[in-house]
């Protein structure tokens, strides 16, 4: 199974120490724990930042960058080996292990930041950190620097400016390495056999939670750490809610099922949606929606490639729901009237999709200097289109109602056009209806 080696970890924080001032200082701080309650913490899950530059899962730590520091200029301060806390709480890699495995030129005790961090401000006249995240933390930044300011007496100089960091290490995390695009493939063919899984248990009368036990079932048994995000499995009108969560309703015979799911992998998410008939077979109604959708997402996907205009796609999409629902007698009207209109929106209120990496919704700006940025090769991004019709939707034939489709594929932008990292998950009605056809039961 792919992994991302150290070396590349190192690569990361040379190519970030490039692109900071000289005289300059960068903070990075581990995520916090989280306890919701008195004797309940969530699962630890690391600052992507943080980890993206180090690899380094546990909480309680600090990364620091000082371009040209003589005594080196990567430093960690993390938690110490604690044999009796390892006991209760697990292993911690220490700071000969800040050393000796994550590639920190000198490591120290977290407990001995506060009184360290003053002298590493020093005469920096830079501080690259992403103020505003942690409160605490800020206030403690800014008393070190008010402190520092006191002593300019001394010939101490203190920082003058507070860049935020982010522009840079998200700009970097938007172009995937390799190693990166081979774990977000992995994740995805993980996925695809989850949703394979689930279409072919599916049957009418199981309940929604029951599919999402196949999910989470499949994610685990092929080493994914779990599910990237609330798992998403919306039968009949909850479809058409867009981020449904309860997963908690009756299969009903002839609705469709909506399940936007996918697995986390080395950190890595993965984000899929597939759309089925709860009885394996579509109806016409089903069959005329899941194509106009199905014909703009492989529309969409046809044109990706370097050089693509982002928002390019959304303005496909919307072009052949408008021509489609306008051909179905859903809208009426003329075609270029309703786009300048926006008559999609209570069909298709949302975009043709986002980044994806370290997060689901992953980092990254989608305009650059006020305009709609170009793809390039190594971006990873969803494709997502979805018409949504619930009973709630006015002026449209009932014959309509419940039907909520969307086809969701992770995608890479190559140097020629792009790859479907998901392909291994049917899609078309006929690869669906000959899968389900297939029941497991």
């Amino acid at each position: 199974m792919p992994t991302i080696p150290l070396s590349d970890y190192a690569e990361r924080r040379a190519t970030l120490l490039k692109q900071l001032a000289p005289n300059s200082i960068a903070l990075f701080f581990a995520a916090p724990e989280i306890h919701l309650s008195a004797d309940r913490e969530a699962t630890y899950c690391p600052d992507p930042d943080f980890y993206y530059l180090s690899g380094f899962k546990e909480p309680n730590a600090v990364l620091v960058f000082i371009p040209h520091r003589p005594e080196g200029e990567f430093v960690m301060f993390c938690q110490t080996r604690d044999p009796a806390a390892e006991q209760w709480v697990g292993r911690r890699s220490g700071i000969e292990g800040a050393v000796a495995v994550y590639g920190a030129t000198q490591a120290f005790p977290i407990e001995s930041l506060a009184q360290q961090l003053p002298e590493l401000l020093t005469n920096r006249q830079k501080i690259y950190y992403a103020f505003g995240s942690k409160p605490a933390i800020d206030a403690q930044i800014l008393t070190n620097v008010q402190q520092l300011r006191r002593k300019v007496r001394a010939g101490i100089e203190a920082p003058i400016e507070i860049i935020n960091v982010e522009s840079i290490v998200h700009e970097m995390r938007l172009i995937k390495s390799a190693n990166e695009i081979a774990i977000l493939h992995q994740a995805a063919s993980i996925s695809a056999q989850a949703h394979i899984r689930a279409m072919q248990v599916c049957q009418p009368g199981m309940n929604e939670y029951q599919l999402r036990a196949e999910l989470d079932y499949t994610f685990l048994r092929n080493g994914c750490s779990g599910p990237a995000y609330g798992s998403i499995v919306g039968g009949g009108d909850n479809a058409c809610i867009l981020h449904y969560t309860e997963n908690n309703r009756v299969l009903n015979d002839g609705d469709l099922v909506l399940i936007d799911a996918g697995g986390e992998l080395h950190g890595y998410a993965s984000d899929i949606t597939r759309t089925f008939p709860i009885n394996g077979r579509f109806s016409d109604e089903q069959k005329a929606i899941y194509d106009l959708v199905l014909k703009a997402q492989l529309a969409v996907i046809d044109m990706i490639k370097p050089g693509l205009i982002w928002n390019t796609m959304q303005d496909k999409i919307v072009e052949i729901f408008i021509e489609g629902l306008v051909e179905l007698g859903i809208l009426t009207g003329n075609i270029a009237n309703l786009i300048q209109a926006q008559a999609h929106l209570p069909f298709y209120m949302h975009k043709s999709g986002h980044w994806l990496g370290l997060d689901t919704h992953d980092v990254g700006q989608y305009r650059l200097d006020n305009q709609w940025r170009p793809l390039q090769a190594n971006m990873v991004l969803t494709v997502e289109p979805g018409l949504y019709i619930s009973a709630n939707t006015p002026h449209v034939d009932p014959k309509w109602y419940g039907i909520g489709v969307r086809i969701e594929d992770d995608v890479v932008v190559t140097k020629t056009g792009c790859l479907v990292l998901s392909a291994d998950a049917p899609k078309t009605i006929d690869a669906i209806e000959a899968l389900m056809a297939m029941s497991v039961h």
